[in-house]
């Protein structure tokens, strides 16, 4: 009989439960992979909210934005009838509401930037999908998705950096926007401050440079011009290509049209209306003015953030005949004899400069040579030593020897290296003759003569020695100008002067010139000879190619050694005005003398010159003083003249 062995006792006996089932397979890692996803999905969380309270933390505060937009300091220019010349600056007009525009106004800048504008949140996906499709069939960026909020977030806030982080800044910032303002105070915002080119920033500023008004008051083929705009200002600018401006208009017309915002009569009727800009009445040339004043008129100005007015002297009618007169002359190689640049300043008998170029062509060669370049007046100068040799008691009629002389080493020869003999200083002065004006330009001194020219408005240094007399140091065009004028004005000392006045764009005076006290340089018997001298020298001397007919003209010529220096001072009328006519280089002319390219631009730009109030009513002419007595009055001086001392 078999024996049952006992169950051990630490063994248990077997369940009369039903048996433990298997756990399926798989079931623990299943939980794991839960487990771990969840995990990384939380880390990731914690991971982009630290993220994105780091790209975030330091945006600012959209509620502290001000609706009124912020000011900058543009300039405009106005010549002496209030006429444009030229803006300078970034300029901004009024802020306008959107209720104060035109409806197609606001609509050509929805249909171009953002249809969905007023039905997104800020931040528009059906937008950033319809772009990417777009640039996707393209092969390249053909369209943007950000939205107006987006635009006007990074214009407010950021920079125009292109990465992951600051488009991330702009979309909250959107986001903030849309919550802290209604939607037109949000496009009345981004109106106001987006940039339209030519330095506007603003659709008003815009409106008023383009077109001349109000953005109120624009067209429909005006605004869609300036919607046009946004996509890239400087390229679609009127003032730039009005042709392609034209057709960027015609495309906004096109997609109003299409968007339902205009009906197709009035996109056809936009399209074929020319849309007229409105430009400066001024020339290229004139940029040589306004560089020349600019700096100044801001220190004038003082620290601003609004546009100013700087009213100035200029003259654009003048300035179109001066720019006219020496474009005739130097692009005709006949005319121009070797010389490649041209230099004028004419001012009003006090000083008013009312044309000034600086050179054949602006936009070519910028550099001013009316106030910059300092070349040799030549026989331009003895306008000085005559009327200083007539303060010291020498008169018209006195006879000198057109004959070679010396005073030592020096020499002086006549342009032609022709001599004539006994001749009247009148005469000596019409024909230029060198020797006569050293001759008495050693009767007169020379410290004297550099102090005449220094009183009548000569600022540059003077060389005092015997070549004086000829011209031998160096002045501007402008020196020269303003020292003429004594001559045209009754012997009045002449300030040239470019601003009259700076003003708020409100109104309000900034600065205002003070009229100088009036101050006579040349006393009346000595203005009386030497216009006398200048317009014989006009009618029949070196300068008669310069002569304007039926108007009394008086004028000098100047040539320097070979050529390399032209010049013509004179008046005609109250306009006084001087040319200089040379290369940069210093290099010689084809014989380019006074009475050449310089008499013909001066006689083409007082031809066509709007006229100048003349010299003082209440100054008279005053009869030459007879000899006997001068005699009477400075028996010395008349007894040297007659014997001609020092000659």
């Amino acid at each position: 009989m078999t024996r049952r062995t006992p169950p051990a006792p630490w063994r248990k006996r077997p369940s009369s439960q039903t048996p433990r089932r298997t756990p399926p397979r798989g079931g623990k890692p299943r939980l794991t992979w839960l487990r771990a996803l969840f995990s990384l999905a939380l880390i990731g969380f914690f991971v982009l909210a630290a993220l994105f309270v780091a790209i975030t933390r330091d945006l600012p505060n959209v509620s502290d934005i001000e609706l009124a937009q912020p000011r900058l300091g543009g300039e405009v220019y106005l010549d002496r009838d209030n006429r444009v010349i030229a803006r300078r600056g970034a300029s901004r007009g009024a802020s306008l509401g959107v209720e104060e525009l035109p409806a197609y106004l606001v609509n050509a800048v929805l249909a171009v930037e953002d249809r969905r504008f007023y039905e997104h949140s800020g931040i528009d996906l059906r937008g950033i999908a319809r772009a990417m499709w777009a640039n996707v069939r393209a092969g390249r960026v053909v369209q943007g998705g950000s939205t107006i909020t987006q635009q006007l977030a990074k214009n407010l806030f950021l920079t125009a950096d292109r990465t992951f982080v600051r488009k991330i800044q702009e979309m909250v910032l959107a986001w903030q926007l849309e919550q802290a303002f209604t939607k037109d105070e949000i496009l009345a915002l981004y109106l106001d401050r987006v940039y339209f080119g030519a330095g506007a920033y603003g659709v008003e500023a815009a409106a008023q440079r383009y077109f001349g008004r109000s953005a109120r008051d624009v067209s429909l083929g005006e605004a869609a011009l300036l919607a046009g705009l946004l996509k890239a200002p400087s390229r679609y600018s009127p003032a730039n290509d009005l042709e392609r401006a034209a057709a960027r208009a015609t495309v906004v017309l096109d997609l109003m049209f299409e968007t339902g915002r205009i009906s197709e009569h009035e996109r056809i009727d936009a399209a074929q209306t020319p849309v007229r800009i409105a430009r400066a009445a001024s020339t290229p040339g004139s940029g040589y003015f306004i560089d020349w004043i600019e700096e100044r008129a801001r220190e004038l100005a003082g620290d601003r953030e609004a546009d100013i007015i700087i009213h100035t002297t200029l003259d654009i009618d003048a300035q179109r005949a001066a720019e006219d007169a020496i474009r005739q002359v130097m692009t005709n190689p006949e005319t121009a004899r070797g010389a490649d640049q041209a230099a004028l300043v004419a001012l009003s008998g006090d000083g008013a400069i009312r044309a000034l170029v600086g050179g054949v062509d602006y936009a070519t060669s910028p550099y001013n040579r009316a106030i910059l370049s300092h070349r040799q007046p030549g026989s331009a100068f003895k306008a000085f030593v005559y009327a200083a040799a007539f303060e010291g008691g020498l008169r018209p009629s006195d006879v000198r020897d057109d004959l070679p002389v010396a005073w030592g080493n020096w020499s002086p020869q006549n342009y032609n290296g022709q001599y004539s003999g006994p001749m009247t200083l009148e005469t000596a002065f019409a024909r230029s003759s060198n020797v006569i004006a050293a001759r008495i330009a050693e009767e007169t001194g020379h410290g004297f003569i550099a102090q005449l020219a220094r009183r009548l408005g000569i600022e540059s240094e003077i060389r005092v020695d015997r070549s004086m007399a000829l011209g031998s140091f160096e002045v501007t065009p402008v020196e020269l100008a303003t020292a003429y004028a004594a001559f045209a004005n009754g012997g009045q000392r002449a300030h040239s002067h470019a601003i009259t006045r700076i003003e708020t764009v409100e109104g309000e005076v900034l600065w205002e010139r003070e009229q100088p006290a009036m101050e006579t340089v040349i006393d009346q018997r000595t203005l009386a000879w030497m216009r006398r001298l200048l317009e014989t020298t006009a009618r029949s001397g070196t300068a008669r190619l310069a002569a304007v007919p039926g108007t009394l003209t008086g004028a000098k010529t100047g040539t320097t050694n070979d050529n390399r220096d032209a010049w013509i001072a004179g008046y005609t009328g109250g306009l006084t005005a001087a040319v200089w006519v040379g290369n940069d280089d210093f290099s010689p002319t084809d014989r380019a003398a006074g009475s050449g390219p310089p008499a013909a631009i001066f006689r083409a730009f007082m031809t066509d010159a709007p006229p100048e109030a003349a010299i003082p009513a209440n100054w008279q002419e005053p009869v030459e003083i007879e000899a006997e007595e001068r005699e009477e009055r400075d028996p010395i001086s008349s007894l040297l003249s007659r014997i001609g001392v020092g000659g």
